[in-house]
């Protein structure tokens, strides 16, 4: 039953993203590496790998941290992953800047994933070793112009990148909405930003949860290595949460600076780091709130109201709302609240249903992306949204009684 909705959730992310829900069923690799080749090809029949790169590091099969060139690879796979690439844009025709992606098994088999007939996002790694300008090489081929090289340049330098997610890295790195109050860029040798926010800006939760690239540069890994932690340090967000605490812990990690010990599943599986959760932002001006719930048209709602709108209140008043509050507390161990601010995409328990503890009763959409809700509890299900509903992260959105 999980393989097939399991299934079905793909079906729909395919759809959503590119108008087909074609999805095939592969061979499981247990805990592989992610390799792939940047490609430019031109009007003339001209292939070149401009480089490898490693994008190992995933959270929900998407890329958190990519480099290049590939590290700890052998020469003979290196030709391997460039020679393939190759041949099969060369055998479909291929025209454009594009990647081919592959699974690299941990006893060193390497299997096709899929051609990115795009330029990517971690595409800045890849121009920083080797000086070619992939947007520069982009034009050039729709113009009809013939490369600007004719052969895979020697790497010059080691890059490393970091998507900059407005993401809660300790709570499953859920995407966070909300207004961007600091955003301090470091700067300085080897540091390269790509962004397109600032203070002020808001970060919608209809989008990608993208809020910009760091892009380290070293003569070496060590020296991107070094650069990286002392960049991480410097650069501050505040307003949404962001995985900048992921990202400095996984840069002081033995797994990714040593030996490079990483998978496509290390971060779910061996990363250990301790991470606090993101705080949900309140604007200074705003006082802080009291939440208790009122039923409006049959339907259960969540109120906030500020926390002085109570003050100087007789002892009384003070007594009942002790006794309110146990009753509030006793009604919010029902409250199923929402894991992420998106939308209600699909019930999969019906209303007055059993549940377990631990069981998947719904599934949000959000930022490109599906989260489950899960049953905090046993009992039956009574639900307060309705599929499609809008709600924020903490919101109710069903009671277990």
């Amino acid at each position: 039953d999980e393989v097939e909705e399991l299934y079905h959730s793909a079906v729909r992310e395919a759809t959503t993203a590119f108008g087909r829900g074609e999805c095939f069923i592969e061979q499981f690799l247990h805990n592989p590496r992610h390799v792939e080749a940047q490609v430019i090809a031109d009007t003339l029949g001209n292939i070149v790998v401009v480089g490898t790169r490693d994008c190992s590091l995933q959270r929900r099969n998407q890329k958190l941290i990519e480099e290049s060139p590939a590290p700890f690879i052998t020469a003979q796979l290196e030709q391997q992953i460039i020679q393939s690439s190759i041949d099969i844009c060369a055998k479909a025709n291929y025209v454009g800047v594009g990647t081919v992606e592959f699974l690299l098994s941990q006893d060193g088999k390497l299997s096709f994933l899929e051609v990115n007939t795009r330029l990517q996002v971690e595409h800045p790694v890849t121009e920083e070793i080797t000086g070619i300008d992939l947007v520069v090489e982009q034009l050039r081929i729709a113009q009809g112009l013939p490369l600007s090289i004719n052969e895979m340049p020697k790497p010059k330098a080691h890059a490393i990148e970091f998507r900059i997610n407005a993401e809660d890295a300790a709570n499953g790195f859920l995407p966070v909405a909300g207004t961007i109050t600091r955003f301090d860029v470091p700067t300085g040798p080897g540091v390269r930003i790509d962004s397109g926010v600032m203070a002020g800006s808001t970060i919608p939760a209809t989008f990608d949860s993208l809020m910009g690239k760091l892009i380290i540069v070293g003569n070496n890994r060590q020296q991107a290595i070094a650069r990286a932690r002392r960049a991480l340090a410097e650069f501050t967000i505040e307003g949404v949460a962001s995985v900048l605490p992921f990202d400095r812990a996984v840069i002081e990690h033995s797994d990714f600076c040593d030996d490079f010990n990483v998978h496509t599943r290390w971060i779910e599986t061996e990363f250990s780091a301790t991470i606090a959760p993101a705080k949900r932002q309140i604007p200074q001006k705003e006082a802080a709130l009291t939440h208790t719930f009122i039923e409006i048209d049959g339907k259960r709602c969540k109120l906030g109201l500020p926390a002085q709108l109570f003050a100087g209140l007789s002892l009384q008043t003070e007594a009942n709302l002790d006794t309110s509050s146990s009753v509030k507390e006793q009604l919010s161990e029902l409250i199923v609240q929402s894991p992420v601010s998106g939308s209600l995409f699909k019930w999969v328990i019906n209303d007055n249903q059993s549940v377990n503890a631990g069981d998947a009763i719904a599934i949000m959409e959000a930022m490109k992306m599906e989260v489950q809700v899960i049953a905090h509890r046993s009992g039956i299900l009574t639900k307060t949204v309705q599929e499609g509903d809008y709600v924020n992260a903490g919101d109710a959105v069903a009671e277990i009684s």
